[in-house]
């Protein structure tokens, strides 16, 4: 009996092995054919001239695409299902004919996009995707042929009223118990098609704030006292009405935008954290400097800019209505500046300007720079988790000292 049990048992710890190894050739398999499916850029080229320029992209497969124009810059926007770009680095960077540039990434989930820079008006002229074939990758291809600025927009306005255009929503402030959590929205900035800016080791601004943002979001959890979110948990492209919108559903008490400064190598090296408040005129040239780069971020990823009448909230500092936000702003951004070091800050470490991002009517908003990817050592700290986690808990300290305030209803 002992034998047939031990036989028994063993014909089904082999049964079950079996069914573990089949189990795990089929998710091998699985992911196998998913990786086959998985399409991949590995190349991409302009040819032409002046006259026409064409863009070319190798692709592993042909897919659909999307492609459209807008104004001011001028760019061509390709929109394509989700793709492994494995191109080779530095690519883009140089200009031919009518192009001064190119970029690509992850632009929401599921979806990629290809942006190119355009130096004038111009028209799209043919956009298609050709099969692969054994001696050769499927490719896109986009021809190009300048025009007058008239005919342009022209075409723009023909393209928009073909469109199907649902018209959005005003976004509406979630409602939040008197006795709730605050809730805090971090920002990590850039993110996919858009890197941000970069250093010298090749460490991204995007990576790094979002690392950031991850690290002081488990500081503020860990106390209780916070409902926090993020408003992008991975490498997505997020456009700036987005975050701000983002923060107003969630009810924000407190909105903190995460980036990474870097200064041109013929300027004087800078270091050090700076936090931004908004304001209709700058402090200083370097901070309308850095409030326009931000602001662009969104040209850089294909966003159709907003004029100034679609601005989230128009000339907020003039509407007394907006004062309170603005000077609770100021405070937080004080609180923060208080819990640092001098070393750990940038020569002015408080600063205003226009940044799209902070403009909520409602929501105390800072943009914090935790350093320069353009400075050596301020890099080294970025991509340090010690570091991340040491001003995380100096974020974390002014944050609690900031609602501290609050609930003893201490005047701003």
């Amino acid at each position: 009996m002992q034998l047939q049990g031990a036989l028994l048992g063993a014909v089904c710890a082999r049964a079950i092995l079996l069914a573990i190894l089949s189990i795990g050739i089929a998710i091998s398999t699985e992911d196998t054919h998913a990786r086959t499916r998985e399409t991949v850029a590995k190349d991409a080229r302009l040819a032409g001239d002046r006259g026409r320029t064409r863009f070319i992209a190798d692709l592993s497969k042909k897919v659909d695409i999307n492609v459209f124009s807008l104004a001011d810059p001028y760019r061509v926007i390709v929109d394509l299902p989700e793709v492994n770009f494995q191109m080779p680095p530095d690519l883009g960077t140089k200009k031919r004919g009518l192009v001064t540039g190119y970029r690509y990434g992850l632009f929401a989930p599921g979806k990629s996009r290809i942006v190119i820079d355009i130096n004038g008006p111009f028209l799209v002229d043919k956009a298609f995707v050709v099969d692969e074939r054994p001696d050769q990758p499927a490719r896109l291809v986009v021809d190009l042929v300048p025009t007058d600025r008239m005919t342009f927009l022209a075409k723009l306005r023909d393209a928009k009223s073909s469109a199907v255009r649902s018209i959005p929503q005003p976004t509406k402030p979630a409602v939040v118990a008197s006795d709730a959590k605050p809730v805090i929205v971090l920002d990590p900035g850039h993110g996919g098609i858009d890197p941000g800016t970069a250093g010298a080791d090749g460490t991204t601004e995007k990576e790094v704030v979002l690392a950031f943002a991850k690290t002081l979001r488990q500081r503020l959890e860990a106390k209780g006292d916070y409902q926090v979110y993020l408003t992008r948990e991975d490498d997505t492209f997020l456009a700036l009405r987005e975050r701000v919108e983002f923060s107003q559903r969630k009810g924000a008490s407190l909105f903190v935008s995460i980036h990474a400064d870097s200064v041109p190598k013929h300027t004087t090296e800078a270091s050090g954290a700076t936090v931004y408040t908004l304001s209709e005129q700058a402090s200083d040239d370097e901070a309308k400097e850095l409030a326009a780069k931000e602001n662009f971020s969104d040209a850089i990823a294909g966003v159709e800019l907003p004029s100034d009448r679609d601005e989230v909230v128009a000339n907020i500092l003039i509407d007394l209505a907006q004062r309170e936000t603005q000077n609770r702003s100021i405070v937080f951004a004080k609180s923060v500046v208080g819990e640092m070091s001098p070393s750990e800050l940038h020569r002015k470490s408080l600063k205003s300007a226009g940044f799209r991002v902070l403009k909520s009517p409602d929501v105390p908003s800072v943009l914090l720079e935790l350093g320069f990817l353009s400075n050596s050592d301020d890099e080294k700290h970025l991509t340090s988790e010690e570091w991340r986690a040491a001003m995380a808990e100096k974020v974390g300290a002014a944050i609690d000292s900031y609602f501290a305030k609050r609930v003893a209803r201490i005047p701003f």
